[in-house]
């Protein structure tokens, strides 16, 4: 999505200092947020990329102001409310008596083995997001390719830093669900996914480290041929 969650490349925001014993967890409810995660994934809520996409719809200043878990909170709000399984005002009510009651005890659930089976096998395996497609395969390994230019709506993983930049096809990696589509609640639209090579004076101009490179995995709607780039520009 165009805006401020599109950070690769932007300059100014610091130096990420990691702590070496960097806590999982900063407080006892984004135990609970993260509990929530395949139990709302696996009743439908969201993919992944609509899960991403829901983060992207948070107030700028909330997002960077907020810790990590809040951003996972905010996206199951709106896809809850969106797909009428939440009642808002409901909720208010809840978190206020908790505010106001921080000792009274959740309300018990019993255990869902079937939900507790399915995380057992995302955690081990993952859910893996490859789909057949009957489209071709556009692109060769060793082509000179230039990714579109388009600051699509909704959202994208098209990032800013590689928008309109000329790399050459590296690997081709099979067909997976396409952001663009799932995103933005469109299906799935299975697409051809190539890793592009950059040699990083493309990407970022002449205080770019010399000697090196940079490797991008696109879906194929983001890339055309240069010779059909230069002729569209003709």
């Amino acid at each position: 999505m165009n805006g401020l969650f599109d950070l690769g490349g932007v300059d100014g925001l610091g130096p990420i200092n990691a702590s070496k014993q960097e806590p999982a967890f900063h407080a006892e409810w984004e135990k609970v947020v993260l509990t929530l995660f395949p139990a709302l994934f696996r009743a439908g809520w969201f993919g992944l990329d609509s899960f991403r996409h829901g983060i992207e719809t948070m107030d700028p200043v909330v997002y960077l102001t907020s810790p990590y878990y809040e951003h996972w909170l905010h996206t199951f709000e709106t896809h809850g409310q969106r797909n009428g399984e939440l009642d808002m005002d409901e909720l208010d009510r809840r978190t206020a008596h908790f505010l106001a009651n921080p000792d009274a005890p959740l309300p018990e659930h019993a255990s869902n083995k079937e939900l507790v089976d399915f995380i057992d096998a995302a955690s081990a395996g993952g859910v893996p997001p490859q789909r057949p497609t009957d489209n071709p395969i556009r692109f060769a390994v060793g082509d000179k390719v230039r990714l579109s230019h388009d600051a699509p709506h909704g959202h994208t993983r098209l990032a800013r830093y590689v928008r309109g930049k000329v790399g050459t096809v590296s690997v081709h990696r099979g067909s997976f669900v396409y952001p663009d589509a799932a995103g933005n609640g469109l299906g799935d639209d299975p697409q051809h996914v190539y890793t592009i090579l950059f040699d990083s004076a493309e990407l970022w101009g002449e205080q770019a480290e010399p000697n090196t490179t940079t490797t991008f995995d696109v879906w194929d709607p983001y890339i055309e041929h240069v010779e059909q780039a230069v002729g569209a520009n003709a």
